[in-house]
């Protein structure tokens, strides 16, 4: 949009101009400009919000998913340009996102675990000794921390120090309810805020580790194993599919805790099934973690290539199968609100039959009804073999067919 700088003069300068009069400097600048101004002109367009990339990502429409990837790896939503969340909206996102960074959380924690000097008013936080409580200089007060009376006023009369007779009379008389209760409600939102964020934490470190796993795996490791194994890196790529799917699955699962802690506290049958559906999407991602990880050890440790290898061939990318199928329907079950799960006229189930099908769960004639992304005998992984395999009928997983009982759960092959 460059125009002649006379303000007489309306003449447009365009490209073919800048690049017969302008120095090689001046060219890689305006070319720089003009990339960034049709890149922030396009509504298709956008540039990949990772720290230190410089490219630019167009949204296919009509994809059926906000959640983009970029050529440096990077997964964002195209909506909020945050970190792929699947399956919480962005709405959700950007509420826990302030909580993460907000100083509401420290207000909860001095009113859950201080109280006010009763002289000046500064918190003061209790975390040993007995109940007699001097205030910091210049303040020096001297007070009782039960009732927060003068300690002047107290000795072996009103209880010692160890207990206050005071306070359990006046808090007989309801004269401390109020703040207690005030108190009592921070503590139990700071606690429950704790659970959930430690958790969500927790599977973003997981996840990272997996990353930085998978890189080693990719440059160093997998050339390695290729060698003691006698076999190409091509028919090794079950590996690389396995860590990509742990990597998914632990951002996944890393935002189904800011979906639980926004669950409606009153709507028990749901909250208790989004709790069942989590820790099994848990422990099955647990299961293919740890035979990409500790398995793989022993056959990258191997100094001749092993027998079982195919066994473990059969059994990873089996468990990446199941795991997929499952977290797959998982978010489109949270994604959908949980619309499967009854009326909460019964806490204990409140659940219908027709959810535990969708999610892969078992028929009434205990045989797997996994959705269209899967198939009955996990065939869906490629390199796997139909004849040399069985699916359990309990749990899905996908055993070798030398094993006579199921690999993840020991139900005996029929």
């Amino acid at each position: 949009m460059l125009r002649c700088p006379d303000p007489s003069c309306a003449a447009a300068v365009g490209q073919d101009m800048i690049n017969s009069l302008a120095n090689e400097e001046d060219k890689e600048k305006y070319g720089r400009y003009l990339r960034r101004s049709y890149i922030e002109d396009n509504r298709k367009t956008k540039w990949c919000p990772a720290p230190g990339c410089e490219y630019a990502v167009e949204f296919v429409v009509g994809s059926g998913s906000y959640d983009v990837n970029c050529n440096c790896s990077y997964g964002f939503c195209w909506n909020c340009t945050e970190e792929a969340h699947r399956p919480v909206d962005c709405a959700t996102v950007s509420k826990w996102i302030l909580k993460n960074s907000a100083e509401s959380e420290n207000m909860n924690w001095i009113l859950a675990n201080s109280k006010p000097c009763p002289k000046c008013k500064r918190p003061i936080e209790k975390n040993q000794g007995c109940m007699h409580i001097t205030c910091t200089p210049p303040c020096k007060f001297e007070f009782c921390w039960l009732c927060l009376g003068s300690w002047s006023e107290h000795g072996e009369r009103t209880g010692g120090f160890y207990a206050c007779n005071r306070y359990e009379a006046a808090r007989q008389e309801g004269a401390y309810d109020e703040s207690e209760r005030r108190r009592e409600m921070a503590k139990n939102s700071l606690e429950r805020y704790t659970h959930y964020y430690e958790r969500w934490a927790a599977n973003q470190s997981s996840r990272q580790k997996a990353l930085g796993d998978l890189q080693s795996l990719q440059n160093d490791k997998l050339e390695k194993l290729s060698d003691i194994q006698s076999q190409p890196e091509s028919q090794l790529k079950f590996i690389i599919e396995a860590w990509l799917q742990i990597v998914e699955c632990r951002r996944v699962l890393k935002w189904t805790y800011a979906y639980g802690y926004y669950l409606p506290e009153h709507e028990h049958a749901k909250r208790q099934f989004f709790e069942y559906l989590q820790g099994e999407a848990e422990s099955g991602l647990e299961r293919l973690h740890q035979c990409a990880e500790k398995e793989l050890q022993i056959y990258l440790e191997a100094e001749s290539p092993s027998k079982d290898f195919n066994d473990f061939r059969t059994k990873l990318a089996g468990l990446t199968s199941v795991t997929r199928n499952y977290f797959e329907n998982l978010v489109r079950a949270l994604e959908t609100g949980l619309n499967d799960v009854g009326p909460s006229t019964s806490q204990s189930t409140g659940i219908k039959n027709t959810t535990s099908k969708s999610l892969g769960g078992k028929s009434k004639t205990g045989k797997n009804r996994a959705s269209a992304a899967g198939s009955k005998s996990g065939s869906s992984s490629r390199g796997v073999d139909d004849s040399n395999i069985w699916t359990c009928d309990q749990c899905t997983y996908v055993n070798p067919r030398s094993a006579k009982a199921c690999q993840a759960c020991d139900h005996q092959h029929r």
